[in-house]
């Protein structure tokens, strides 16, 4: 009685085999020489806010006239800070910051991805050379404009107050087109008009089918537009007064003068960035989704 016999699978011929073992490996994680680079990009960027720490943290400004500056902090952090809302009213400037920041912020995420929206998905006659238009506005250098925007603002009445600031950046033309390409990339356009067919309009098909896919990158815009107007200077100077400016206006006033004390200046550098790193801490997994959105395909 013959027994029956499983087939024979074809061996895999010895070169193939030795091509395999000796072929490329791939590794899941970076080497040692990436991790070196890391860390020194990492140390780089952060060096200048421990640094900044420092010379405010000391008495006097014996830390930056040695030969060898010390790398240790010292006890005089408190007393700095004191001595900064002593000086000016920064307690003031802080909230005229955070009301400017954080409306401009708001604005040009909703304003934007509204717009973007209508860019994207939206026919429109002259939607081409409208878009255009709006890009081409990035090409003007700020300083251009300065002089109309003023008497702009002296017009309307708003020289002095916060409006002054906030109502020439509800909306920019940076972030229309960043929303644009965000909306054109990360919608489909078979979303749309299942959305349209269902019966939904313009508004509520941007509500529950556009925006929750660009949320990542509106949290990247506001972060940046939160940035910039934080971080202006030159048009607070011109449109507000000196008792009412914002925390650049009061980093200025700490700075003037025939002595600079350098441990003030920089304890109240060191006040003006904690509220922008919250802002990160808060944001920070939206913002990394915004920045990796579109980097990985597939």
């Amino acid at each position: 009685m013959a027994t029956a016999t499983a087939p024979r699978t074809p061996s895999r011929p010895a070169r193939a085999v030795r091509r395999d073992a000796t072929g490329p490996r791939h590794h899941d994680s970076a080497g040692p020489l990436a991790h070196t680079l890391l860390a020194a990009v990492v140390l780089a960027s952060v060096f200048p806010l421990y640094w900044t720490f420092v010379v405010a943290s000391h008495g006097d400004n014996s830390v930056l006239s040695g030969a060898t500056p010390s790398l240790v902090p010292g006890g005089h952090l408190l007393a700095n800070i004191r001595r900064v809302f002593d000086t000016v009213d920064f307690w003031k400037a802080l909230g005229n910051s955070v009301t400017v920041a954080a409306c401009t912020a708001a604005s040009n995420v909703l304003l934007s991805s509204l717009a973007g929206f209508a860019f994207a998905k939206l026919r429109f006659p002259g939607r081409g050379p409208l878009l255009v238009a709006v890009v081409g506005t990035v090409m003007v250098p700020t300083q251009l404009g300065i002089i109309p925007l003023y008497l702009l603002v002296t017009d309307m009445g708003l020289y002095g107050k916060l409006s002054a600031l906030i109502v020439p950046a509800l909306v920019s033309a940076v972030g229309v087109f960043w929303m644009r390409q965000a909306m054109t990339e990360n919608i489909p356009d078979e979303l749309i008009e299942a959305a349209r067919m269902d019966g939904a309009g313009a508004l509520r098909t941007f509500r529950h089918v556009a925006w929750p896919g660009v949320r990542s990158t509106a949290a990247v815009l506001g972060m940046f537009t939160f940035m910039f107007a934080w971080n202006d200077y030159f048009w607070p100077l011109i449109a507000l007064p000196p008792e009412n400016g914002t925390v650049q206006i009061a980093l200025n006033q700490l700075a003037a003068g025939y002595y600079t004390d350098y441990t003030l200046m920089l304890a109240g550098v060191v006040i003006s960035v904690v509220p922008v790193l919250l802002l990160f801490a808060l944001l920070a997994r939206r913002i990394v989704a915004g920045v990796m959105a579109g980097a990985v395909k597939g």
